[in-house]
């Protein structure tokens, strides 16, 4: 019985760990899919480990294993779409699977992935031009995502600015990352424990072309990213 217990907690272990290389960036999953994903990851994990963990009663552990990594996996990618659907409600908005459509359209877009959850403010409502000092509405929509989040304080939050493409690169790079660390110094002044990074990009990474006074204003914005643990965390700016 021991030996299944540690066996166990290898699982679950092993399927935290493994649930860190699932991010598929750039595409959003439908409504079940962070769960499906997690469930899938912590069932093949956990069935290798369960196996190899006794010469004897192979298929006993393995489906021990598969039970228990399937459970650690879901619970993963349940998290992530609790956490979503729980941001969406209190911005008064929808979960998206279109970033750069519902931009269109929205101030406020909250995108699911494999691994992290995804918010996006328009600039316009969030700083006057040129400005990084947030605006009143600014203060008022992250103090929502501040009651969310003390639901999750292991969730590690980043902080990240993007700017259009108008003006030199070391202006707009500047810029942005003035108004990354406004929003985290914000987030913890509102009480926030959770592990805070904050980045600027520049204009290194449009959502649609810089094209048009549309497009740009689409690419004006900034982003708060919610990870489970440190593996899901991407380059931002790329």
């Amino acid at each position: 019985m021991k030996q299944i217990f540690r066996s166990s907690a290898l699982v679950v272990a092993a399927a935290i760990l493994f649930s860190g290389c699932a991010a598929k960036n750039g595409e959003a999953p439908n409504d079940a899919q962070n769960t499906k994903s997690g469930v899938l990851i912590g069932t093949l994990v956990g069935a290798a480990l369960g196996a190899i963990t006794s010469k004897h009663h192979k298929g006993r552990n393995a489906a021990i294993g598969a039970a228990v990594g399937a459970a650690a996996g879901g619970a993963i990618g349940y998290s992530l779409d609790k956490q979503a659907q729980e941001v969406a409600d209190s911005m008064q908005t929808k979960v998206s699977g279109d970033e750069a459509g519902a931009a269109k359209s929205r101030d406020i877009i909250v995108t699911k992935h494999d691994n992290y959850v995804k918010i996006t403010f328009k600039s316009r409502m969030m700083f006057a031009t040129d400005s990084y000092v947030p605006t009143a509405e600014a203060k008022e929509k992250i103090a929502k995502l501040v009651d969310v989040l003390k639901n999750y304080p292991d969730t590690i939050v980043q902080v990240v600015g993007h700017t259009d493409s108008r003006g030199s690169y070391d202006y707009n790079l500047k810029l942005s990352q003035k108004r990354a660390f406004s929003v985290a110094n914000m987030l913890k002044k509102m009480g926030v424990t959770n592990r805070i990074y904050a980045r600027g990009c520049s204009f290194n990474k449009p959502l649609v072309p810089n094209d048009s006074p549309e497009n740009m204003a689409i690419n004006r914005r900034v982003e708060i990213y919610l990870y489970p643990n440190e593996e899901s965390v991407i380059d931002v700016c790329r």
